[in-house]
């Protein structure tokens, strides 16, 4: 069996574990990329050694000129799939098991502090009455994506059915379609049950499996016209920041963990399949964060007067 065959099994493979799209053209990009140089360099599949592996990349560098984490990218696809051939005994040894590149520290995202947070969360409300019902959505989508680290398009395909409000729980649907529960705090379901008393006007019925988050004609809201609202309310909030999903998604995990420094639950409740990828927020000031917080998360409870 020839290496293109081989390729094409184990995306299949890939896919039946329900790899997203996105991530199995890139796997087939990248290894087929690679198994074309081997080809032009006439060497079987079963005889690659790790200075070939050392060749191909330092080749893709003179020609395309490849960032360090393109490169780590492609060679993490080339990895797993030899692996997998490995496993299979395709291959007697995997040859670029071994085989590191020097890693470039991943910068933390940008952040947000608190008090910039609350100050878009907790803005007055717009004098006209359409405004004031568009803010409720915005509002129970801003509070969504800061309460749960939610990705944009968690929010946008969250449905009526998808929320238990007597629990505070959520089940999301991630990526390759893994689904996880995740909970929301007080105000984000404060936030929420307020949006959905104006929800009948512009939907009808409450219908379980409809779109929790709409536009005036009732469809859907689309990933744009959400990132277009959630800049707008940091703009109405006079904030100077460019506010966007991930944003927030990046505040939630900085200031959950910097709180709480349990790394597997915010690893749990971000839906990331690998801790490393979580570690990125363990870089922050914890000593000098802990102090500002005396629970878990800023708004998991409203405060008692």
């Amino acid at each position: 069996m020839d290496a293109t065959q081989l390729l094409s099994i184990w995306l299949k493979e890939r896919e039946i574990q329900n790899q997203s799209t996105h991530t199995l053209h890139a796997y087939e990009r990248d290894v087929s990329d690679f198994l074309n140089f081997c080809e032009t360099k006439k060497l079987n599949l079963a005889n690659i050694e790790t200075t070939d592996l050392r060749e191909y990349l330092a080749h893709k560098v003179e020609q395309q000129g490849l960032s360090s984490s393109s490169l780590q990218r492609m060679l993490s696809s080339i990895r797993q799939f030899m692996k997998w051939a490995e496993q299979g005994q395709y291959l007697a040894f995997n040859p670029a098991d071994d085989f590191q590149l020097k890693r470039i520290p991943r910068p933390l995202p940008g952040m947000v502090d608190i008090e910039t947070v609350n100050q878009i969360l907790d803005q007055p409300a717009p004098e006209k009455p359409i405004e004031q019902q568009m803010w409720l959505r915005d509002k129970a989508i801003l509070e969504l994506l800061y309460s749960s680290g939610l990705r944009l398009a968690e929010v946008q395909g969250l449905r009526i059915k998808d929320i238990d409000f007597n629990r505070q729980l959520l089940r999301i649907t991630g990526k390759g379609n893994k689904t996880r529960v995740v909970s929301f705090g007080s105000k984000a379901r404060d936030a929420v049950m307020k949006w959905l008393q104006v929800y009948p006007l512009w939907h009808g019925d409450f219908v379980p499996d409809a779109h929790v988050f709409i536009t005036q004609k009732g469809n859907p809201l689309g990933a744009r016209q959400i990132e277009n609202r959630v800049k707008l309310q940091a703009l109405r909030a006079g904030v100077n920041v460019d506010l966007h999903p991930h944003l927030l998604r990046h505040c939630f995990a900085s200031h959950k963990l910097s709180s709480s420094r349990d790394l597997r639950a915010v690893q749990e409740m971000l839906g990331h399949s690998n801790l490393t990828t979580t570690q990125i927020y363990t870089h922050v000031d914890f000593d000098h964060l802990a102090q500002v917080y005396d629970r878990a998360h800023p708004r998991a409870q409203v405060k008692k007067s």
